[in-house]
C-alpha cells in the first residue's frame, strides 16, 4: 500500500487512501460506476483469492495503480466466497450527487461484512446458525474465569455465559462461532486449538468493565443490567459489551432487533465435549458430510428457521426434566390427525426470522417484503390450524393425555397487529422488482404523486405516435420515424434521400450512414419531461420505501416473536411426524441418573438398513457399568452410540426409537470411540486415546454417561490390558459414571466378579458353513471369542495368511493355558492376565467340560442352542 500522506496523489486516490485507512486490514471494495474496485495490495490479494484479472491503470504520486474489480450486480457471490475463506470486507458506496459534486463523488463505508456478521440469505446457510462470539479472560480469586458472549445477527439472539478453563473448549464448540473476537494481543487458551473460527482483534479497552456496561445499557436503554439477570457475570458482561461494540461498527444501522441479553447458566444443558459431538455424528458425519446424521434424519421441517432451531436443540440437550418434559408434551400434543395439514401450511412460509432481522437492519429487499406480506396474510389460518389440532382428540392408545398449554401459547404468539399486513398489501407491488433502483416496487394507488409520474411514462407512447403522424403529414416524408434509445434519447429519423425536405426547426442530433437523426423543440420538451419523470419516479419510490421501513420498525419485536414461535412449532411438528412415522415412544424422565431402554434402535442406522435388530440397555446406581464384548463388526460401536443418542433425544424432549424407555438426569455425555491421531500436534493415536481418557476420568461424575470403546489397544497387550483394567475400575469406583465399556480384552469380563455394579453383555455371533454370522443381538454375559480371524477372512485376507494366523492362535492358547474368562483373579486391583498367563498348562481344567457344565439346555432358545453347539465344536477343535 502506498504511503498514506495524500500529497502528490490524485484527488480520487486521496479519497481512497483515507477510506482505506478507516478500513484498516479489511479488504476495501470501492464503488466506481458499475464496479467495486480494489487497489494496490487489496487488488493483489483479491485477484489471488477470487481469480480476478489484475491490471495497472495510470499512476498516482509516481506509483502505478494496481487494480482488480467485480461487477456490482455480482457482489453477493464474491462476498460469499471471501467470507467462506475467513476474509472480512468493507463496502464503500457513493453517497454524494455526481451532478453537484466538485471533484470525486463523496463516498463512505456503509457496511462491513465479516464471517460472523452476515445477514443476507445469499451468504448464509439456510439450516444452520452463524454466530459471532467474543471471549474475555479475567482472574477471580486467583482462578482464570472466561466470559463468553455470542450474537446471532440474523435472528437477534444475544447470550452470555461464564466458565472455567476445563469447560472452555466444550463451551466454544457448543456455540460454534463463525468468528471469535479477542482483545488485541490475546490468543486462544491451550485445548482450544482445533477451533476453526477466524479470530478478530478488538482494542483491549473495549473489554473494560465500565465501558462494556455503558455500551450494553446504552443499547438497551436501561440504567443497569439487573433486569437481564447477568449482573453476577462480570467477565461475561465485558465480553458482551465488546462484542456489541464490534458488531455495531459493521452495520450501517442500529441493531434494533437485538432486544434481550440472556444468560446461559451452568447445569442448564447436558455438556457435550468436541469428541462426543463428533463421534455421535449429530450434524456432521465422521467424514465431514452433512448426511446421514441425527439432524438430517430428524429434519422434516417446512421452514429454514425450524431446521435451525432443531439443530440448536440437538447441540443443547436439557439437563433439567421440567423443560424437557414440556417439550415432549408439545410433541405429543401435535400427534393428531391434522398434523400433515399443519406441516403443509408451514412449508409455504418464508424465513420470517431472518426477514425480521433485515427489516430492523434496513437491508430487506422488495421481494422479501412481498413474501413477508403473503406470509402475514396466511398467519391467521395457520394459527387456527394449530388450535384445531391440539383441541382434537388424541388417537386412542397412541398418545397419552398431555398438557397442550405450551402449544397454545406458541399459537397465541402468532397474533400480530392487523395494520402490519394491511400496510404491506397497500404499499408493496404484487410482484415487485429485485431492487428499488429498478422501479416497480411500490404498489399502484399507494401514492398519488408516484402514480402521476408513472402515468407520464406509460402514456408517452401515445404522444410519440401522434407526433410521428403529424410530422409525416407536415413534411410529406412517408418513412419518417420517431424513436428512442438510451444513448441519444428521443429523435426523429429521416433517410438520407429525404433530407432536403426537413423543416428549418429540425436540429441534427446524429448522422448515420443512410440516415439523419433530428430533434425538434417540441420533442426536446417532451424528452425532458419524460426523463425527468423517470428519475423523479425512482427517487419517489426510494423515499417511499424508506418511509415503509420506518413504519415497519416498531413491529420488529412482535414479528421476531412470531417468527420464533413458528420456528418452535415447526421443529416440534418435525419431531412429532418422525415419531409417528417410525414408531417412536415418549420416554419417561427420571430424577436419578439411570437408563432403562427396552428394544432400543439406532435412530440413524435403522433408516439406512433393511432390518435393524433392537436391543435393551439397563444402567442404574446398582448396575453402573456394562462390559461389552463381541467380534469386530458385531455392532458394539453401533449399540453404544445408540444408547447415547436415545439418551440425548430424551433430553431434548423428543420421542425415542424404542419399545419403552426411561432416561434420568444426565450432566455430561462422554465418548471415546475410534482411532485417530494428531500428527501435526505431535500426538499419536495412543496419545490421543489417553488424552481423551484423561478428560473423562477427571470430569465425569455419577450423573455422567460414558462410552469407552477399545481403550488401551494402541500399545502392547499387557500395557493396554493393565490400563484398560485400571480405567474401568476407576470409572466404576471413583467416578461412578453410567458406563458402556467395549473391549476385546476378555480378561476385563472378570470385573463383575469383583464389583457387583458391573455386568457383562456381548454382541452375539455364530459360525456357519459360509463363515461368521453377526446376529447383532445384545445378550447377557461375556463373549466366548473375538472371531478376529473370521472377520479377516471376510475382509479378503489371503488364505495362507489366515492359516498361519490360526496356527499361531492355537500355539498362543496352549501356551496361555485356560481361557482367561474361566480363571479367578488373585488380586482385585490387577488385571487377570497377569496370573492367567503365568499358570502352567498342566493345571488347566478341561475347557470342553467347563463349557458343557456352564450350559442349561432347558433355558436355551433354538438360536442360542445352535450358537452353543458352534461354540462347543470350536472348543473341541481347538483342543483336539
Amino acid at each position: 500500500m502506498p504511503k498514506t500522506d495524500p500529497s502528490g496523489h490524485t484527488p480520487m486516490m486521496q479519497q481512497y487512501l483515507g477510506l482505506k485507512a478507516e478500513a484498516g486490514p479489511l479488504l476495501l471494495l470501492y464503488r466506481m460506476g458499475d464496479f467495486y474496485e480494489l487497489f494496490y495490495e487489496d487488488a493483489e490479494k483479491a485477484a489471488r483469492l477470487l481469480n480476478l484479472t489484475l491490471t495497472t491503470r495510470g499512476s498516482s504520486a509516481g506509483q502505478p495503480i494496481r487494480m482488480a474489480g467485480v461487477p456490482f450486480h455480482a457482489l453477493e457471490g464474491y462476498l460469499a466466497r471471501l467470507v467462506a475463506m475467513g476474509e472480512s470486507v468493507a463496502i464503500c458506496e457513493q453517497v454524494g450527487d455526481p451532478a453537484t459534486s466538485k471533484g470525486p463523488v463523496e463516498r463512505r463505508i456503509v457496511r462491513i461484512v465479516t464471517p460472523g456478521t452476515l445477514t443476507d440469505d445469499a451468504l448464509l446457510p439456510a439450516k444452520a446458525d452463524r454466530v459471532i462470539a467474543a471471549l474475555h479472560v479475567a482472574s477471580v480469586r486467583r482462578e482464570r474465569r472466561y466470559g463468553l458472549a455470542w450474537l446471532n445477527l440474523a435472528s437477534g439472539e444475544f447470550r452470555v455465559s461464564e466458565c472455567g478453563t476445563s469447560h472452555l473448549a466444550s463451551e466454544l464448540h457448543r456455540i460454534a462461532p463463525a468468528e471469535l473476537v479477542l482483545a488485541e494481543g490475546e490468543s486462544l487458551p491451550d485445548g482450544c486449538g482445533d477451533l476453526t473460527a477466524p479470530l478478530s482483534p478488538a482494542p483491549a479497552w473495549h473489554f473494560e468493565s465500565t465501558g462494556a456496561t455503558a455500551q450494553l445499557t446504552g443499547h438497551f436503554g436501561t440504567d443497569s443490567l439487573a433486569g437481564f439477570d447477568v449482573q453476577d457475570m462480570a467477565a461475561g458482561i465485558c465480553a458482551a459489551g465488546a462484542l456489541l461494540r464490534y458488531v455495531t461498527r459493521t452495520q450501517a444501522h442500529a441493531l434494533a432487533h437485538v432486544q434481550q441479553l440472556a444468560a446461559d447458566r451452568p447445569g442448564q444443558y447436558v455438556v457435550l465435549d468436541p469428541a462426543t459431538r463428533r463421534n455421535l455424528e449429530l450434524t456432521e458425519t465422521l467424514r465431514g458430510e452433512e448426511s446421514p446424521t441425527l439432524f438430517s434424519t430428524l429434519d422434516h421441517c417446512g421452514t429454514p428457521m425450524g431446521s435451525r432451531l432443531l439443530r440448536r436443540w440437538l447441540h443443547h440437550p436439557l439437563r433439567e426434566n421440567a423443560p424437557a418434559q414440556a417439550r415432549q408434551n408439545a410433541v405429543a400434543a401435535l400427534l393428531r390427525d391434522g398434523l400433515e395439514g399443519l406441516r403443509e401450511a408451514l412449508g409455504r412460509l418464508p424465513d420470517l426470522e431472518r426477514m425480521a432481522s433485515r427489516v430492523a437492519l434496513r437491508s430487506v429487499r422488495p421481494r422479501e417484503l412481498a413474501s413477508l406480506r403473503d406470509a402475514l396474510q396466511a398467519l391467521p389460518a395457520l394459527q387456527a390450524c394449530v388450535h384445531a389440532l391440539v383441541d382434537a382428540p388424541a388417537p386412542f392408545a397412541t398418545v397419552p393425555e398431555v398438557d397442550v398449554g405450551h402449544v397454545r401459547t406458541l399459537a397465541d404468539r402468532l397474533t400480530l397487529d392487523p395494520a402490519l399486513p394491511e400496510r404491506l398489501v397497500a404499499a408493496v407491488a404484487l410482484e415487485p422488482a429485485q431492487a428499488v433502483r429498478d422501479g416497480g416496487v411500490i404498489a399502484a394507488g399507494f401514492d398519488a404523486e408516484l402514480d402521476e409520474l408513472r402515468h407520464l411514462q406509460s402514456h408517452s407512447g401515445d404522444f410519440l405516435v401522434q407526433l410521428e403522424a403529424r410530422e409525416r403529414e407536415r413534411t410529406g416524408i412517408a418513412n419518417l420515424r420517431v424513436e428512442f434509445n438510451r444513448v441519444h434519447g428521443f429523435f426523429i429519423e429521416v433517410t438520407r434521400g429525404q433530407v432536403d425536405r426537413v423543416p428549418d426547426d429540425y436540429r441534427r442530433r446524429q448522422t448515420l450512414k443512410n440516415a439523419e437523426r433530428y430533434i425538434t423543440p417540441e420533442l426536446k420538451t417532451w424528452e425532458d419531461k419524460i426523463l425527468s419523470a423517470q428519475e423523479r419516479a425512482i427517487a419517489r419510490e426510494k423515499w417511499l420505501f424508506e418511509q415503509l421501513l420506518d413504519a415497519l420498525a416498531p413491529h420488529v419485536p412482535a414479528l421476531a416473536g412470531a417468527a420464533s414461535a413458528l420456528a418452535e412449532i415447526d421443529a416440534l411438528a418435525s419431531l412429532a411426524a418422525h415419531a409417528r412415522d417410525h414408531a417412536w415412544v415418549a420416554p419417561r424422565l427420571a430424577e436419578a441418573a439411570e437408563l432403562h431402554i427396552e428394544q432400543g434402535r439406532h435412530p440413524v442406522v435403522e433408516r439406512t438398513i433393511e432390518r435393524f435388530t433392537p436391543n435393551d440397555c439397563l444402567l442404574h446406581p446398582a448396575r453402573r457399568m456394562l462390559l461389552v464384548t463381541g467380534p469386530n463388526m458385531g455392532g458394539k460401536s453401533t449399540y453404544m452410540r445408540q444408547v447415547a443418542l436415545i439418551a440425548l433425544l430424551a433430553r431434548i424432549g423428543s420421542f425415542v426409537p424404542a419399545r419403552d424407555a426411561c432416561v434420568g438426569q444426565i450432566d455430561r455425555i462422554f465418548t471415546r470411540i475410534g482411532a485417530a491421531d494428531d500428527l501435526a500436534g505431535g500426538r499419536s493415536t495412543f496419545m490421543m486415546e489417553m488424552t481423551e481418557a484423561a478428560v473423562i476420568l477427571s470430569s465425569s461424575t455419577a450423573q455422567s454417561l460414558v462410552l469407552m470403546d477399545e481403550i488401551g489397544r494402541g500399545t502392547s497387550t499387557y500395557d493396554g490390558l493393565a490400563l484398560a483394567w485400571a480405567i474401568a475400575l476407576r470409572l466404576l469406583t471413583h467416578n461412578q459414571a453410567l458406563t458402556l465399556f467395549a473391549t476385546h480384552y476378555f480378561e476385563l469380563t472378570r470385573l463383575p466378579q469383583e464389583r457387583v455394579e458391573a455386568a457383562n453383555v456381548h454382541l452375539a455371533a455364530a459360525e456357519s458353513a459360509q463363515g461368521i454370522v453377526f446376529l447383532h443381538e445384545v445378550r447377557e454375559g461375556p463373549a466366548s471369542r473375538s472371531y478376529g480371524i473370521q472377520v479377516a477372512q471376510r475382509a479378503g485376507v489371503p488364505p495362507a495368511v489366515l492359516r498361519t494366523a490360526q496356527r499361531e492362535l492355537e500355539k498362543l492358547e496352549l501356551r496361555a493355558g485356560p481361557q482367561p474368562q474361566l480363571s479367578l483373579f488373585d488380586a482385585p486391583d490387577a488385571p487377570p492376565a497377569m496370573t492367567a498367563v503365568a499358570e502352567p498348562a498342566s493345571a488347566a481344567p478341561d475347557p470342553l467340560a467347563l463349557a458343557l457344565a456352564a450350559l442349561d439346555p432347558d433355558a436355551l432358545t433354538p438360536r442360542e442352542a445352535l450358537d452353543a453347539l458352534y461354540r462347543l465344536k470350536s472348543v473341541a477343535d481347538a483342543h483336539a
